[in-house]
């Protein structure tokens, strides 16, 4: 039976997810460049509002990409946080190929314990819990029932037919780092499949067991990965940090991730 704080951050993930799709279909998207010459848009904005309305209701503070900086000096005495981004993929949005997502994820002691990830075009949903696992549910947003995805969801990996080593990649930061690693995999294991994705659908991928692995050689932010994460752990799978050699560690002073490693 999965947890209150999980069907709260479902919620929070689907309604937000409406009005992408509002805005995506209207193809107003009032594009702002950011300090870090990343792209925001109206619907970064709209569904920041929405996530944080739904989780104000947890009583547990809110770390997301679009909210204010929040100084270390108040977050390192959480035990527990919430971790958003709005809209991970916010270039796949404005290109309009559906790679994006919602993340949203629940931080206890450094350690994602709950994950949820929402891709608003194509209907899927993941969501993890720590200790019941992760699941995958395809929903009809017209028709949004909790109780019905969370009953008809598939438990995380899928069982997979036969198939290449396959490794997936970035779509829109693929480095020379990741390129090299690519070429010791074909060393290793002969005919290799690369598949290149946007935003947190990659760490999907290897969730449902459609992938084996997932260099991430290029800077991610936390809440680009910590729902993900969550998943991914769930369903059997590790999130290296290339540094440390251990698991990602979330609420840190610095939120820019050192290079990991997904298998």
């Amino acid at each position: 039976m999965i947890s209150t704080n999980t069907s709260l951050a479902v919620k929070a993930a689907v309604e937000a997810g409406k009005e992408i799709l509002n805005i995506y279909r209207s193809g107003d998207f009032e594009i702002e460049i950011k300090g870090d010459n990343s792209p925001l848009t109206k619907a970064d904005k709209a569904a920041h509002k929405i996530i944080t309305t739904f989780l104000e209701q947890s009583r547990i503070p809110v770390l997301s990409e679009e909210g204010k900086s929040i100084p270390y000096e108040t977050r390192k005495n959480w035990g527990q946080l919430w971790i958003v981004d709005p809209i991970d993929g916010t270039k796949e949005f404005i290109k309009r190929n559906g790679e994006f997502t919602v993340n949203i994820a629940l931080i206890e002691n450094q350690v994602p314990v709950l994950g949820v990830i929402f891709a608003p075009v194509l209907g899927d949903l993941y969501f993890s819990e720590t200790g019941i696992g992760a699941f995958k549910s395809n929903i009809d947003l017209n028709n949004f029932d909790l109780q019905d995805v969370l009953s008809s969801a598939s438990s995380l990996p899928i069982k997979q037919e036969d198939r290449p080593f396959t490794i997936v990649a970035s779509r829109s930061h693929l480095s020379e780092e990741t390129k090299a690693y690519v070429e010791e995999m074909k060393k290793k294991h002969g005919d290799i499949n690369m598949i290149s994705k946007g935003s947190s659908l990659k760490l999907c991928m290897l969730a449902e067991g459609e992938a084996d692995c997932y260099p991430r050689f290029a800077p991610t932010m936390e809440w680009d990965t910590a729902a993900g994460q969550a998943i991914c752990e769930s369903a059997g799978f590790k999130v290296i940090d290339w540094k440390t050699k251990e698991s990602l560690k979330y609420n840190r002073e610095n939120l820019l991730n050192n290079w990991f490693l997904v298998h």
